[in-house]
């Protein structure tokens, strides 16, 4: 144990270290990995057709496969935001990618996620973890945005990042600096981000995987190709704790940023920006038969996998289909899994879901709410908003207006529009997504401004 006092201290705040009972260790090393498009059904354990995930599907059968986890966005740079701050992105204003400044005025964003916000991994550092960041960044876009170690890293290697360790997209380089850190790291106690490019665009498949999925169809093999480089980088993950004895003492968890990506025509067989890797046309990842897709609020843009392994404490091969948890749960949760009072003022949109690691009942208390202000292109427009509690999930498009109401124990796939009988649920529902978007900031942190942008807005 790195810190007893801290440890003795936590467990005498009530709820803070007293969802660990006393065979787990007081500070685990944690690993979250975030895939990039995956759809839930792309693993071989939630029915893909055509993938295989051998890796993925081993860390299910020794842990717990949560099958009720959505992201707070259907695309990248606000989910991430969410892991992040255990808030919901639009607290920091985040409601799109992060592309460049006219975009980010446009859409009423920062240039970057504001360094001063609460922040996971600091917290992780401040209590003893070493930290570390390997893979996908694209948390800020400015030529003055903040590099990593700003936000709580002692080690970084990204790619869509402050380009001060860049590193390349393709080969699974962000695996390979994470495993060396891991080595560099197996004495201490450690917190790593592995952030994997695949399946986002471009995409680039190696020969050993497209020899494997020969017999499928093109748009398939590629794609398959993909997901099967990603499942060996999380094989390779897992192998190593074995390898260095420090398996036991290690929550590993997977999931991904949103869901897959859209199809595109066979004119987009190469990347659109650069021309280079191979572009929309082999993006056919699976819902699993929910509707919608990346860029979407419904299940299938938002629900994704979440594998959670732990030996000795997560139970082995359970699946938890009633659990209703979400990304800003991570950071309350990873706090108390390391025995760490959440900071003083701080305002959680997330709850600790230790005990539904532990194969334990869970119930949320907080509801779950969603903004998302669609792409330049307005491929996807509605809906805009949602919210959901307890069972039920309301989907909302303000400025037409237009509702839907989805039961979601008894319509998984929200395949059943039920406003028109429940218009009380509606109304209660629709006054809790206004206090919420009340109580939103209406313009970024000046901290998470360029000086470009500063500079303009002074003209």
């Amino acid at each position: 144990m790195k810190n007893p006092l801290l440890f003795l201290a936590c467990l005498l705040i009530p709820g803070i270290g007293s969802s660990i009972d006393a065979a787990s260790p007081a500070q685990p090393n944690i690993i979250f990995i975030f895939a990039d498009d995956w759809g839930y059904g792309d693993l071989g354990i939630h029915g893909s057709t055509f993938c295989k995930t051998p890796n993925l599907d081993r860390m299910a059968s020794e842990g717990v496969d949560f099958t009720n986890f959505t992201v707070n966005s259907p695309v990248c740079s606000p989910s991430r935001v969410a892991v992040m701050t255990g808030q919901f992105p639009a607290r920091q204003c985040v409601h799109q990618h992060f592309q460049g400044i006219k975009a980010h005025i446009k859409r009423g964003m920062p240039d970057w996620l504001d360094p001063q916000a609460p922040m996971l991994p600091r917290l992780l550092q401040e209590a003893g973890y070493k930290t570390g960041h390997f893979g996908k960044w694209h948390l800020g876009s400015a030529g003055d945005s903040p590099s990593e170690d700003a936000y709580g890293y002692d080690k970084f290697a990204t790619f869509n990042g402050s380009k001060v360790n860049p590193i390349k997209k393709e080969g699974l380089a962000s695996v390979d600096h994470a495993v060396q850190f891991i080595n560099e790291s197996k004495d201490e106690t450690f917190f790593v981000n592995l952030w994997l490019h695949e399946a986002h665009l471009a995409h680039y498949p190696q020969q050993q995987y497209l020899e494997q999925f020969k017999d499928l169809d093109e748009q398939q093999r590629v794609y398959a190709s993909i997901i099967a480089e990603g499942d060996e980088g999380v094989g390779r993950i897992l192998r190593l704790l074995k390898e260095l004895d420090i398996d036991r003492n290690t929550l590993v968890v997977f999931s991904t940023d949103n869901g897959p990506e859209k199809t595109r025509d066979a004119n987009q067989k190469f990347h659109d920006a650069a021309k280079i890797g191979l572009g929309g046309y082999y993006s056919v990842g699976e819902t699993g038969g929910l509707k919608g897709r990346k860029r979407s609020l419904f299940s299938g843009g938002v629900r994704v996998p979440f594998i959670v392994r732990w030996p000795g404490i997560a139970p082995a091969g359970k699946t938890d289909s009633t659990s209703v948890i979400t990304a800003v749960d991570l950071l309350p949760t990873f706090l108390d899994v390391a025995n760490v009072a959440l900071p003083d003022g701080y305002q959680p949109d997330g709850e600790s879901i230790v005990n539904a690691f532990k194969g334990g009942d869970f119930t949320r208390t907080k509801p779950i709410f969603w903004e998302w202000k669609g792409g330049d292109k307005q491929d996807f427009t509605w809906p805009t908003m949602g919210v959901r509690d307890g069972r039920w999930k309301l989907l909302v498009s303000p400025q037409e207006p237009r509702y839907e109401l989805y039961d979601l124990v008894n319509d998984w796939a929200e395949t059943k529009d039920v406003s028109a009988e429940n218009p009380e649920l509606v109304q209660q529902l629709s006054e809790k997504l206004d206090t919420w978007k009340e109580g939103l900031p209406t313009a970024p942190s000046a901290n998470a401004l360029s000086k470009a942008r500063k500079k303009n807005s002074k003209k």
